[in-house]
């Protein structure tokens, strides 16, 4: 029975679960998205995302933290110089899960975890197709439309 109990085991021990999530964890650092189980994307959401709040604030004690949970130094240097200076203004929520579908062998649900504001798509598509949309409503098609039927009802 599970009373009680807060996070998803994952069907693992102590030990082997903590080393799938630092290696996830690692990947996803580098990577900037990695395609995993639902499941799992859930679980490795709640064990880096307190990872990169600690690199915010880059001091001694934070790196040590982050590298007894992730146990590779090379995520932590990319962690606290790349990723922190990127999610620096972020209050929170510093990564996406979006779900694939269904795995082919096992028909396990899939999804792709991803960090937020690594996605190009997302941060600067939005924002120019909205200025797009506002510059076409605005004075452009009503003073381009009336001249040129005027132009060509003159040269008929």
């Amino acid at each position: 029975m599970r009373h009680g109990k807060k996070f998803n085991h994952l069907g693992r021990k102590t030990a082997h679960r903590s080393a799938m999530l630092a290696n996830m964890a690692c990947s996803l650092i580098e990577h900037k998205r990695i395609n995993t189980t639902v499941a799992k994307a859930k679980a490795l959401k709640q064990f880096v995302e307190p990872l990169i709040t600690k690199s915010k604030e880059d001091t001694t004690h934070n790196r040590r933290i982050a590298f007894s949970r992730l146990r590779n130094k090379y995520a932590v240097t990319e962690l606290f110089r790349d990723v922190a200076a990127k999610v620096g203004d972020r209050p929170g929520g510093y990564t996406r899960i979006i779900k694939l579908g269904n795995r082919l062998g096992d028909n396990a649900q899939m999804a792709m975890i991803e960090l937020v504001d690594f996605n190009e798509v997302y941060t600067t598509g939005k924002s120019a197709k909205k200025t797009t949309r506002r510059s076409r409503r605005g004075g452009k098609a009503k003073t381009a439309a009336p001249a040129p039927e005027a132009t060509s009802n003159e040269e008929e």
